[in-house]
């Protein structure tokens, strides 16, 4: 099974900015810009449809590396496609210029993080002005038919007022089925919280995927990419380590969650990405093999 995975996150500087205060590890990301605003991995130009193989150089970015625990989240840099790195309050998204959507959205969510006063009936989505025109615009949605889906949810931000407003920015966005967005997908989130406040803490990493089987649909004037299906994966590294992924078709048809699990080693083959590479590597050859909603 082939496919190109793509996804979404950030906002204007003035209103937002970025957490100033949290670096990205310099050992995953050399082209490291402004202490943690943004940072380049490779060239815009990259092709969008040869992608089967995780990067080349994944022994060199990460594997045997410790960052600090709460950036264990990140996936290695990728090679083959535009990537543009923009570190939020609450996450961390790999923006690609060609889709106008996320390669992929990752944070860590703590139990304290599901809780909070900060709601998201006061926030409005926003284009980011940290990334080049043409961007995503909420006019690409209109009268689109999708929904602008979250990828790092509202809901896993209601502690911080700036880390909330983050989550509204088109590049933590895609355009998602309604059915989906309310029922499976909102249902998987719900999950997530349940097991930060059981385990005290998890990583996850979510985003698109996109088949590339003949011409792309896309929405809008800017021609933002539609997602042929989504893909999450969460890492709990609390006690005996575990990990779990999840791949829902962008569609209103019912899906059941058991049907969505996959391991993250075939999420990894599907997309191409590296999750959680700075695991060791025992340990990431173990969790990534194996995936049981049952032991969740």
């Amino acid at each position: 099974m082939m496919a190109l995975g793509v996804l979404t996150a950030c906002k204007n500087a003035n209103n937002n900015g970025t957490d100033k205060q949290d670096t990205m590890p310099e050992s995953f990301y050399s082209s490291y810009e402004n202490k943690s605003q943004t940072v380049a991995t490779n060239s815009e130009n990259a092709s969008l449809n040869t992608r089967q193989t995780a990067p080349s150089n994944q022994q060199e970015t990460g594997k045997h590396l410790q960052p600090s625990p709460k950036m264990m989240e990140l996936p290695a840099p990728l090679n083959d496609r535009p990537e543009k790195i923009l570190r939020r309050k609450g996450y961390t998204t790999s923006y690609n210029s060609a889709t106008k959507t996320p390669n992929w959205v990752a944070w860590h969510l703590t139990k304290s993080h599901t809780y909070g006063r900060n709601q998201r009936s006061n926030e409005v989505f926003h284009e980011d002005e940290q990334v080049a025109a043409p961007r995503a615009t909420d006019w690409d949605y209109y009268n689109s038919r999708y929904d602008r889906g979250h990828m790092c949810p509202a809901g896993d931000n209601k502690w911080d007022e700036q880390a909330m407003n983050q989550t509204f920015l088109f590049t933590n966005i895609c355009p998602q089925n309604h059915g989906l967005n309310k029922y499976e997908w909102n249902d998987l989130e719900i999950l997530c919280r349940d097991w930060a406040r059981e385990y005290g803490a998890i990583d996850i990493v979510c985003g698109p995927i996109y088949y590339g089987n003949g011409e792309q649909k896309t929405v809008g004037k800017n021609k933002v990419w539609v997602p042929d299906a989504f893909f999450k994966v969460v890492l709990c590294r609390q006690g005996q380590p575990k990990a779990i992924g999840f791949i829902y078709r962008n569609e209103g048809k019912k899906q059941q969650m058991a049907a969505a699990v996959h391991t993250v080693d075939e999420i990894e083959r599907l997309t191409g990405i590296d999750f959680f590479p700075a695991l060791s590597d025992d340990v990431e050859n173990r969790v990534e093999a194996k995936a049981d909603l049952g032991k969740w």
